[in-house]
């Protein structure tokens, strides 16, 4: 760095700047600037302090949820036979935090055992014309296989017209074709009770999306939850179909891929005015929503294990379950505002200070765009040279 711009940073350095008072009796200029004041006050007043209750604090929502689902499902006709499904039967797990899934249709593979079968015929990698095809593959599994390859060659069982590699596993192997898929076609009319108890600690608040004029369980379980009812719009009970149509989807269109809906009880409470008036408010998202043709919707497999005697000897046995259905996801979110003296004061000074901005805008309006500038400039800005002797005796 030269000397030159030393000096030059040592002089603007050891400089003060201190604001001065310039009365300018203008009409415009005092219009511009009460306009500006107008605007900033209007904002401060209308928007920080009424619209986003500047005058309170706030508290997040803390909240538990708790669901229970209802409905029947009686199917004679079926490749299962004559059947009942339940609650205990398409509801897998039966208790999830703040979700719950709902199986909408299902592929039975009953009474699997370990032992050597056929592969399934949709697996390329299985196919084969006889054994020498399948003998380099002894003991490989395929990504999407059911066992290791044995080294035979064998009919399909489920496909006539083509030849696969025998497998070791659980047998017979799943065929999850159509023909095999019973669909829970009335199961948009299944109904879900959503509990859900929340809390504001600050203000030591608790509240619960059952209302107070439900007297009895009965004559809640009459109400059913509709959006443009004054009292249902408050029900805690949904019909599945009516919640799918809620977040822009028909159901019959989920019942053989699934899917993933969210339930949203929205809690935002004023607690200025009366506790009656802090009440849910539900919405409905499609969270797998789009032109998708890879892993649609949503699935998943279990199985329940028993053991039998066969021949004298006791073997172990399963019936597997491929479970297609919806996986309803609940979120609480939410906040309470209380009136509190100091939040009031500091957005107050905090909008008084936002005043400042209007004397800068109508300086900025003075000093660039009226004929007058360059007179107002020298009224503005005036530069005082002290002399240290002066200084010091000041």
């Amino acid at each position: 760095m030269s000397g030159q711009a030393i000096n030059a940073f040592c002089t603007d350095f050891f400089e003060y700047d201190t604001p001065m008072m310039v009365h300018i009796k203008n009409k415009t200029v005092g219009i511009i600037n009460r306009v500006f004041e107008l605007i900033i006050l209007s904002y401060i007043v209308f928007y920080g302090i009424l619209y986003e209750k500047g005058y309170q604090e706030y508290d997040e929502v803390r909240s538990a949820v708790a669901t229970k689902l209802k409905g029947i499902l009686y199917e004679s006709n079926s490749s299962f036979g004559r059947i009942t499904w339940d609650v205990a039967d398409y509801v897998v797990p039966p208790l999830e935090s703040n979700a719950f899934f709902v199986i909408t249709s299902v592929v039975l593979t009953r009474m699997q055992v370990q032992k050597n079968c056929s592969e399934n015929p949709n697996i390329k990698a299985a196919w084969c014309e006889n054994d020498q095809d399948c003998q380099s593959k002894i003991g490989v599994i395929t990504p999407t296989g059911n066992g290791p390859f044995t080294g035979k060659c064998v009919q399909s069982a489920t496909l006539p017209t083509r030849k696969v590699c025998e497998i070791y596993g659980w047998c017979p192997v799943e065929d999850d074709s159509k023909k095999n898929l019973f669909t829970f076609n009335d199961s948009e009319f299944f109904t879900v009770l959503i509990k859900n108890n929340i809390e504001f600690p600050k203000f030591n608040f608790r509240k619960r999306n059952i209302m107070d004029w439900y007297a009895t369980d009965s004559e809640m379980g009459k109400c059913r939850w509709n959006p443009n009812d004054p009292l249902d719009k408050y029900c805690p009970i949904f019909e599945l179909g009516v919640i799918a149509r809620g977040a822009g989807v028909e159901y019959s269109s989920l019942l053989t891929k699934g899917g993933i809906i969210k339930i949203i009880i929205d809690w935002n409470c004023d607690l200025d005015f009366s506790e009656d008036y802090c009440r849910p408010e539900y919405s409905f998202r499609w969270l797998d929503s789009g032109n998708f043709t890879v892993s649609v919707g949503f699935n998943f497999r279990y199985a329940d294990h028993f053991f039998m005697r066969d021949n004298n000897t006791i073997r172990f046995y399963r019936n597997l379950y491929k479970a297609i259905g919806v996986h309803f996801m609940v979120e609480v979110r939410g906040r309470a505002g209380k009136f509190h003296l100091v939040n009031l004061l500091f957005n107050v000074g905090s909008g008084m200070a936002l005043m400042g901005i209007a004397s800068i805008l109508s300086d900025i309006v003075v000093l660039y765009f009226l004929k007058a500038r360059k007179l107002y400039k020298d009224r503005k800005f005036q530069v005082a040279e002290v002399c240290p002797y002066e200084v010091e005796q000041l």
